[in-house]
């Protein structure tokens, strides 16, 4: 008996149907973004091993799939291993978000892009996470980012493209929860954490949604953190908002301990000035415990919620101190992703691109040259077509192409040379 033949695991292939509706979503999702002006770029799949290495991914460097050099024998394997050093064993590795081969695809491109350049990558990258459901080892990031752009209309555009590519799927109901790292950093110094404390901190409050203030505390104090500070950080719990519903100066301070990092919190109310103005009203939630994992982040944060849905669809924020690694001065940028394979499964299918989508069924012995003038009729007034052999039982045949998109079919009949003559049937009948 022959053994299953499946992907590699965390990694899918997709039926002609599900790659059909994927490649629709992307179309919008891109349409979308070129309307706002931003244009899309490509970068390879694989980078340096150092650049990827570099601390610049956080945690996800860990998860990298690294690409081992060639023409290492055993005996150099060997020693690689002993030694613990991967560098001997690989220079290159796959990419593991598009944020990292952005910033080193600007430090090479400078010259040739804009003083401030708007970007769009849509592609795969890949990670070696443990494989479940909702998370894969290969999958697909839609990135805009801006760079060059040090003020607020960085943000603004980012978040206002990104609601319009949500409005433009038909995925209602979204928000996004903003915050600011300064604000984080401030919020610790108050609660009187020390700053060497700070990372482990966060990485505990980022698991808030998870489980809950009781169990962030409880966590703290098992890590022996500052117990002062964790007294004090119990207490705002019991005392403030988890989060304000919108993004009112006033109603930023009031949620945060007193005189934390107010030009931040002028920052945000401002963006949020801007979006209600610009008729973007009721989607921005100011939340003082939205972290982000990512440690390059030096400035505003965000991430897409739905009130259906327990896990982020997106997220994004302003990377200042990233681009500088690679040119030795400092750029600011900002960027936003949509977790596309979130979403995929939230939406509708989108509609086909073609208004025609049409199945003509033929005979074994049907002349090829006349089948493909028909074809080529139909083509050429804008519609889809597929050429079927036809079979004893229609059904399956018809059911399969109108789970394709088609929505009709024809049997072309032996004399048949003029489409104008095809008798076209409704797939959806």
């Amino acid at each position: 008996m022959a053994s299953p033949v499946s992907p590699p695991r965390g990694m899918r292939d997709f039926l002609p149907a599900e790659k059909a509706k994927r490649e629709r979503a992307l179309g919008v999702i891109r349409a979308s973004y070129a309307a706002h002006g931003f244009d899309e770029i490509e970068t390879p799949v694989v980078e340096d091993f150092g650049r990827l290495h570099s601390g610049l991914g956080g945690d996800n460097e860990k998860l990298a799939f690294n690409v081992m050099k060639r023409g290492l024998d055993a005996d150099a394997l060997r020693a690689a291993a002993d030694a613990d050093d991967p560098d001997a064993l690989a220079d290159l590795g796959l990419r593991f978000d598009l944020t990292v081969p952005l910033a080193r695809f600007y430090a090479t491109h400078r010259a040739n892009l804009p003083q401030v350049f708007r970007a769009v990558q849509i592609a795969p990258v890949w990670r070696a996470e443990r494989p479940q459901k909702g998370r894969y080892r290969q999958f697909v990031q839609c990135d805009i980012d801006i760079i060059g752009e040090g003020g607020i209309l960085a943000e603004i555009e980012l978040l206002t493209a990104t609601l319009a590519a949500l409005d433009a799927l038909g995925l209602e109901g979204c928000s996004i929860r903003i915050n600011d790292r300064r604000l984080l950093i401030g919020m610790l110094e108050a609660f009187g954490f020390a700053e060497a404390e700070h990372a482990s901190v966060l990485i505990t409050i980022d698991k808030l949604d998870k489980v809950g203030p009781s169990g962030v505390v409880e966590e703290l104090r098992g890590r022996e953190a500052t117990p002062a500070a964790v007294e004090a950080l119990e207490a705002y719990f019991a005392g403030a908002p988890a989060q304000a519903a919108g993004l009112a100066e006033a109603e930023i301070a009031a949620a945060l301990p007193a005189g934390v990092a107010p030009d931040a919190v002028a920052q945000l109310a401002a963006i949020g000035l801007a979006l209600r103005e610009a008729g973007v009203a009721g989607v921005l939630k100011f939340d003082p415990f939205l972290v982000r994992g990512m440690g390059y982040y030096t400035g505003t944060i965000f991430e897409i919620e739905h009130p259906d849905y327990s896990f982020s669809l997106g997220g994004g924020g302003r990377y200042d101190g990233m681009i500088g690694r690679f040119l030795g001065e400092e750029v600011p940028a900002c960027g936003f992703s949509i977790g596309f394979e979130r979403i995929i499964d939230l939406i509708d299918e989108p509609e086909a691109t073609h208004a025609e989508a049409i199945v003509l069924v033929h005979d074994k012995a049907a002349d090829p040259t006349r089948l493909l003038a028909l074809k080529a009729q139909l083509v050429a007034r804008g519609a889809r077509v597929r050429l079927e052999r036809r079979t004893k039982n229609l059904t399956p045949l018809l059911d399969r192409a109108a789970a394709a998109g088609f929505t009709s079919f024809a049997l072309v009949g032996r004399e048949t040379t003029d489409a104008a003559e095809l008798d076209l049937k409704s797939l959806s009948a």
